[in-house]
């Protein structure tokens, strides 16, 4: 865990607003301290749900009582599993304005999410004490939070300090790290998006923040097995990958650094309540999905040559408005979803000589673009069977979603975001369809027999 020890420790030196970690065997004694030393002479609220209170609320409040910090707890449902609404954060920023508290959140990525909105809504800042390594919020800005039933990333400070016990972390459900190692394997997708989106002029690399990411994501991602197994130094390990990749969030001020393609599949799914055994399918459970998804259009890419793309017929066969704007309406069934998206689709509506210039350059940089992904870009059966090492789903039928449900995701998640990915790419070039289709055929991805849902007809 030394290279991440580093990467760590330059990631909270840089940072805005977040100004200490401790992540460490023991940790949770170190609470009262790390408090003290960032809010003094405060009250705190301590924000959990019931099964996070039984991981490490009670514990942190017993150490703040034996220290004499005056605290009160807001344990909130943990059954059924709570979900991310404005309404819920809402509800803590009443609770934090009416105790006079700084919140401490306690949990992972819901309640992270919750608490972080609530702060900001009651102008208060905030801590947070992980107890899973299943997820890379915790020192991002921006809590995801469902407004309706859309989706969005909602403006609020980091936390000013985060504590996170490996001991917590190894006492978790072994489901939930395999969700973080799901949700950090997305960083691969999402630098090879951002590659493509500099190189087509879309949006600049912001180099210092992308290598924060990028430089140890391999190491990261090593020995999956480890994880299943609950060795505590690898969830260390994978607790600093997921925080330095919060803290690249942090420092940009958007989560382009951690969040692509890849993520427009799981933001799509949780929207649409995608659940198993009417349990809804976590967030990192969808971002392993997609990524391995993403992958497999990648390697589609690179197999070809947009060199000889006919530009002008390519500009001449996009999509009227209203073609636009009927497709979107056919893709979602709630009326919000539908609405947000036709409000994201027309923010990136390229004009002709848009259109056309991304084509072109992206026939000109291809020679140097091509070797630079396929350099970082694992095949999708390699990650396929990282995430299947470490206890994460690794096809879509795990999650529930069919081969149909699949293929036409691929078309419906580029719907939901503004922010260029490859799916856009594909659009613009007019060869989405034929992508996808290919991996659908008996000698594709997802239709060869290795790889056919057990669902597949």
């Amino acid at each position: 865990m030394d290279g991440t020890s580093d990467r760590l420790d330059r990631a909270v030196r840089g940072a805005a607003v977040t100004r200490e970690v401790v992540l460490e065997r023991g940790a949770s004694a170190a609470l009262p301290d790390l408090l003290t030393r960032h809010f003094p002479d405060t009250r705190f609220l301590l924000v959990a749900d019931g099964n996070t209170w039984s991981a490490a609320g009670g514990a942190a409040a017993a150490t703040l009582s034996a220290r004499g910090l005056a605290h009160e707890a807001l344990v909130l449902p943990g059954h059924p599993r709570l979900k991310p609404r404005v309404a819920h954060a809402e509800a803590i920023a009443g609770r934090i304005a009416e105790a006079d508290a700084v919140p401490v959140a306690i949990g992972a990525g819901v309640i992270n999410d919750l608490v972080k909105r609530a702060a900001a809504v009651a102008g208060r800042p905030y801590a947070v004490v992980g107890t899973a390594a299943s997820m890379d919020g915790y020192a991002a800005s921006g809590a995801a939070l469902l407004d309706g039933e859309f989706k969005r990333t909602l403006p609020c400070p980091p936390p000013v300090a985060v504590l996170a016990d490996l001991d917590v972390l190894a006492a978790a459900p072994r489901r939930m790290a395999a969700w973080g190692y799901g949700d950090l394997a997305g960083k691969v997708v999402a630098g090879a998006d951002w590659l493509l989106a500099d190189a087509l002029g879309e949006e600049a690399i912001a180099p210092e923040v992308f290598a924060l990411v990028q430089s140890g994501l391999e190491e990261w991602l090593q020995r999956p097995e480890r994880l299943a197994a609950g060795d505590p130094d690898a969830l260390g390990g994978l607790m600093g990958g997921l925080l330095v990749t919060g803290f690249a969030m942090q420092a940009h001020g958007t989560s382009r650094p951690a969040s692509g393609s890849d993520h427009q599949f799981a933001h799509l799914w949780e929207m649409e309540g995608l659940a198993v055994g009417g349990e809804p399918v976590a967030h990192g459970a969808c971002v392993g999905i997609g990524t391995v998804a993403m992958l497999a259009l990648y390697e589609w890419l690179l197999a070809q040559d947009p060199r000889i793309l006919d530009i002008e017929r390519a500009v001449a066969a996009q999509p009227s408005i209203g073609d636009q704007a009927r497709t979107v309406a056919a893709a979602f069934r709630v009326p919000d979803m539908a609405a947000s998206a036709a409000a994201e689709v027309a923010a990136k509506r390229p004009t002709p000589d848009r259109l056309r210039r991304r084509l072109v350059r992206l026939a000109e940089t291809w020679p140097d673009l091509r070797p630079r992904l396929a350099a970082r870009l694992p095949s999708a059966a390699r990650m396929q069977a990282r995430l299947a090492a470490a206890g994460a789903p690794a096809h879509p039928c795990e999650i529930g979603v069919g081969p149909a449900a699949m293929a036409a995701d691929y078309r419906r998640a580029r719907l939901i975001r503004r922010r260029y990915t490859l799916l856009d790419l594909l659009a613009d070039m007019g060869r989405l369809d034929e992508a996808v289709a290919s991996l659908f055929a008996p000698d594709g991805f997802w239709g060869a027999p290795a790889n056919r849902s057990p669902n597949a007809t």
